[in-house]
């Protein structure tokens, strides 16, 4: 028979991999907008290439030979690991020559130094407790390195005073995400899953209060901006019928 612990936890993780879903597809209006504009502009590739080199580190902490039990751990990060290879493809597509270079290189550091943790993890290191131990400690240092890739968008925030380029639902998701997986791993503690999405819940909670704090400042600069373009557009209109309304000599 189950123990209401086990199934509290199994609830909180589905439950964790619902919002983790929603955290993993949240980018997807700021790519729908970047793929209309067909350039990247301002927005970093950092939380998209935390977040690739996070998921799969955490898929292999997930692995029954690694850390059995811990099968929704699984599923979420493999999933959220495709989503965001494919986010940093089209980050790919749609930037310049300079920024493309540099998330090659940095995406090909990931995945080799994901190869390289795999192979020793599995081949050299021979108990269970062992490669928890060591996986573990790595997925703390990058999980937190996700909540805090924001950090230089969060910059830019306090310096324009607009969160234009700070994706609200990525932040709200993973708000979302932190308090869910935080939950999970206290109901049976696990301090490796614990650590990090604390820290998280509280960076996703300074983001949602930037955007707060800015947010009307933010819109008035777009109507400003809008207004600016409409006047020049105007002054185009009217420049193009002064000239064609010139008598002719």
């Amino acid at each position: 028979m189950t123990a209401p612990p086990d199934i509290a936890r199994t609830v909180v993780g589905i439950i964790g991999n619902i919002i983790s879903g929603a955290m993993f597809l949240s980018p997807l209006p700021t790519f729908i907008e970047i793929w209309k504009k067909g350039s990247v502009e301002q927005y970093s590739p950092i939380p998209y290439l935390a977040t690739l080199l996070n998921c799969m580190v955490w898929t292999l902490y997930g692995l029954p030979m690694v850390n059995p039990h811990s099968i929704l751990v699984v599923t979420i990060n493999g999933s959220g690991s495709v989503l965001e290879l494919i986010f940093v493809t089209l980050f790919l597509i749609y930037s310049d020559g300079k920024k493309r270079l540099k998330v090659i290189l940095w995406l090909l550091l990931e995945l080799a130094f994901v190869a390289v943790l795999t192979f020793v993890t599995l081949t050299q290191v021979h108990t269970i407790k062992k490669r928890a131990e060591i996986v573990g400690t790595i997925s703390i240092l990058f999980n937190v390195m996700m909540y805090a890739s924001p950090l230089s968008v969060m910059k830019l925030v306090i310096k324009t005073k607009s969160v234009e380029y700070m994706p609200f639902y990525f932040s709200l998701a993973s708000f979302g995400n932190g308090v869910a997986w935080t939950t999970y791993a206290l109901i049976r503690f696990d301090p490796f899953i614990t650590i990090p999405n604390g820290l998280g819940t509280l960076l996703a909670v300074a983001q949602l209060v930037l955007y707060a704090t800015y947010y009307k400042s933010t819109q008035r600069q777009i109507a400003a901006r809008n207004a600016n373009k409409e006047v020049n557009l105007s002054h185009v209109t009217v420049c193009n019928g002064s000239e064609q309304s010139k008598p002719n000599h």
